[in-house]
């Protein structure tokens, strides 16, 4: 999948989800409306986007006239660089440290948000972490932690997305192919991520009658910090050739800047 189709994908997930429908899920709310969601005058918060796929949504979202929130919890320097990029291209957008699995951060980021832009049009549910430990090696401090991010972190930003969402809005989960192709050493990181499809299918319902969309975006094999280590490149092949483009896909980043959390 090329960077540009690979933009388009997330960009549509955030303007018209309606007509999405990647990987395992695409909920919507029954009422939701199919056209386009205009960006300018419009704000936007994407979490783990100091790299990877979120600081390619990020700048994306930046391109189509939002105002962007770029979360971070370690690499403040990376998230300052994508809000330099923004604003050199003439966008808006701040930088805020929160470790989504804290419900006090979430809220913090979120009146941060809210204070800088007056609000919140789109969310993006990205952050997240990956361990591809079998079971019988996965030590409880790896579990909690990876469940701490992926699924309390997806429920906290979802609680505050759910609050805060602006009618007729949008709000976005990064689930994961892995999700369908169920290969071993990967059942606890899929059951996380599989969290994240159930969570955008009931919000969905809660939200419906306010026109905000809600999706669970299903990737395949994405070239970021959070896949490279996880096998040799025949292996990371192989996986891709398990999804239809059948090739790793690009965010377009430099490769320093590559991850998804």
């Amino acid at each position: 999948m090329t960077d540009t189709t690979r933009r388009n994908i997330l960009a549509l997930a955030a303007a018209a989800p309606a007509a999405l429908a990647v990987g395992a899920a695409a909920a919507q709310s029954p009422q939701s409306g199919s056209g386009i969601l205009p960006g300018t005058g419009r704000a936007a918060v994407v979490t783990g986007s100091s790299r990877g796929i979120g600081a390619a949504t990020a700048r994306r979202l930046a391109r189509d006239g939002y105002a962007v929130t770029v979360n971070y919890l370690t690499k403040r320097d990376l998230a300052a660089q994508v809000v330099r990029d923004i604003e050199a291209a003439g966008g808006r957008a701040i930088h805020r440290q929160a470790d989504v699995g804290d419900a006090a951060a979430d809220r913090a980021l979120f009146d941060a948000n809210d204070e800088a832009f007056g609000g919140v049009d789109v969310v993006v549910n990205n952050a997240g972490i990956m361990n591809t430990d079998p079971f019988a090696d996965m030590s409880d401090a790896a579990f909690d932690r990876m469940m701490a991010t992926n699924l309390r972190g997806g429920f906290n930003v979802l609680r505050e997305a759910a609050r805060r969402t602006r009618d007729g809005g949008r709000i976005v989960s990064l689930s994961s192919s892995i999700v369908l192709q169920r290969p071993a050493a990967c059942g606890p990181y899929a059951a996380s991520k599989a969290a994240q499809e159930m969570f955008s299918s009931a919000l969905a319902k809660e939200l419906a009658g306010r026109r905000i969309s809600v999706n669970a975006v299903a990737p395949g094999a994405v070239d970021t910090d959070l896949l490279r280590g996880k096998g040799s490149p025949e292996q990371l092949q192989a996986a891709a050739a398990m999804t239809p483009y059948q090739t790793v896909m690009t965010t377009g980043l430099r490769r320093s800047e590559d991850s998804a959390c």
